[in-house]
């Protein structure tokens, strides 16, 4: 008796097809799962047998053995339960097989059949429709991601019972529907706003420039003085999410398993904070089995570093090719797995051990070489991939205690957008889509400066010792500046005002 369900695995970000072949034959009581199967698969055996017992229905007590194919392809998780469970089922006559064909299964079971969610289901609903599938047996609770999908019924059960009864033609379970645009629209607001930052009035400006521009952007300050609380609500004055953009997004979240019940669409900027103990796998992505770091999870949004220093430094280098690339790739012996990683890098950092270096306040208990001891724990290649470097110094009394409201983010996201629109027609023609992106080529198309501009750019580069890297750097923030001042060249004050985020490489530290 042999039976073949349709199921589903993730690789990378991307999903594909799972047969799920059943086969029940005399012998000894036997449960074997073949196909490269990982523990979560193997284990499946159990809860599938007490699923079935537990749901009233007859188990074998034969030789079963599910195969996975592609058989050379390492399967994980438990999404593999409910279609094993199935198929075993539809071996032995107990349900109906002819819908199998065209309809995906995914779910894991509990002992009492109950069918729990799991990860990856919009890869999963994006691949089959694209295989030609018509419909999906999905976990309820992962009705709203596969759902987001047009063209494909998603049908949502709760149990194996349900499932049953479903394939039988006992029960009827309508479509799942959902409106993704509406949803799209309900989840895009955010909950903060620059409006709540007082003070700090330059270091708005060089956000607004490093949102324009798509920039990675350092703060040098004491602490308290808002480093935080700033790079929180940067997201909101990013340009608003496109639907694709939400998708690609909301895919590495759902291979995660990180999207709510309530909410399976990311529709805001994520933005991804974590902690300076983390290792290169959990930042990069990898593992025995890889899996999506923190910088494919703040793929379309914000990645921010809070005491960049503390981090490790084999930990921070391995960021340095997927800020150059927009992707990262993680290579193992079976296969090679790449994810995006297209953010914006936001990083903090105290001016030196105490914190209050240049503090006109209160007095640096370090000495010259503690404070060069903690700088240097960031490479100089690193910083070089950093456009802007600013100071943000403590936030005054008079300020703090003003109820003059800041400048809202709706206003300054609006400034950013037509930035960005103005970089969307000069590259349209390219694979760049903003100024951060530019390579050498297009510095030279696009980036052509004035006289008195080139003169100030010589300056600099020969008083604060800049690389060929910085040099770079300066002329695309330069272009940003000028983007947002509606300037087709690059002027004087361009490029003054772009010195000024650089300056931090040498100046500071030597005053």
């Amino acid at each position: 008796m042999l039976a073949t369900v349709q199921s589903s695995a993730v690789m990378g970000i991307d999903a594909y097809i799972v047969q799920v072949e059943i086969d029940i034959a005399d012998g000894l009581p036997a449960f074997n799962t073949v196909g490269l199967p990982d523990s979560a698969v193997k284990e499946s055996r159990e809860r599938v047998a007490a699923a079935i017992k537990n749901s009233g229905f007859y188990f074998p007590t034969t030789r079963i053995t599910a195969n996975l194919a592609p058989a050379d392809v390492r399967k994980e998780g438990s999404a593999f339960d409910l279609p094993i469970a199935l198929g075993v089922l539809a071996a032995t006559a107990q349900v109906r097989s002819d819908r199998f064909d065209k309809t995906l299964v995914l779910g894991e079971l509990a002992l009492d059949g109950s069918i729990r969610s799991v990860r990856g289901c919009l890869p999963t609903a994006i691949n089959a429709k694209e295989k030609g599938f018509t419909g999906a047996i999905l976990p309820k609770a992962n009705a709203k991601e596969g759902a987001i999908v047009d063209e494909l019924n998603i049908y949502p059960v709760e149990s194996l019972q349900e499932a049953v009864q479903f394939l039988n033609g006992e029960r009827s379970i309508e479509p799942f529907k959902y409106d993704i645009r509406e949803a799209f629209q309900q989840h895009s607001e955010y909950m903060i706003d620059f409006v709540d930052v007082k003070g700090q009035e330059h270091v708005k400006r060089a956000i607004e420039v490093a949102a324009a521009g798509g920039h990675n952007l350092i703060m040098i300050g004491p602490p308290g003085s808002g480093k935080t609380m700033i790079a929180k609500r940067i997201p909101t004055i990013l340009p608003d999410m496109t639907l694709d953009e939400a998708l690609e997004t909301t895919k590495i979240h759902s291979i995660m398993g990180f999207l709510a019940d309530d909410v399976p669409l990311i529709a805001t900027r994520p933005y991804r904070s974590p902690h300076h103990t983390i290792s290169d796998a959990g930042l990069i992505g990898g593992g025995k089995f890889p899996h999506p770091g923190e910088v494919s999870l703040s793929h379309n949004g914000v990645l921010f570093l809070d005491e960049l220093p503390e981090f490790r430094k084999n930990v921070l280098e391995v960021m340095r090719q997927p800020l150059e690339d927009g992707h990262v790739t993680i290579a193992r012996a079976a296969a090679s797995y790449t994810y995006p990683a297209n953010f914006m890098l936001v990083s903090a950092m105290n001016p030196c051990p105490c914190g209050f270096f240049g503090d006109s306040t209160r007095d640096c208990r370090c000495s010259p070489q503690q404070i060069q001891n903690y700088i240097s724990r960031i490479s100089g290649p690193l910083l070089d991939r950093i456009d802007l470097q600013v100071e943000v110094p403590a936030v005054k009394y008079k300020d703090l205690s003003s109820d003059f409201a800041g400048e809202p983010s709706g206003d300054i996201r609006k400034r950013v957008q037509t930035a960005r629109r103005i970089q969307q027609d000069r590259f349209a023609q390219t694979t760049v889509y903003c100024n951060a992106n530019m390579e050498s080529k297009h510095l030279r198309e696009f980036c052509k400066v004035e006289e008195d501009a080139q003169e100030l750019l010589r300056v600099a580069i020969t008083q604060l010792g800049l690389s060929a890297r910085a040099y770079d750097r300066i002329l695309k923030v330069a272009r940003t500046i000028a983007d947002l001042g509606d300037s087709p060249t690059i002027e004087g004050e361009h490029v003054s005002e772009a010195i000024q985020y650089r300056s931090l490489d040498r100046s500071f530290w030597n005053r």
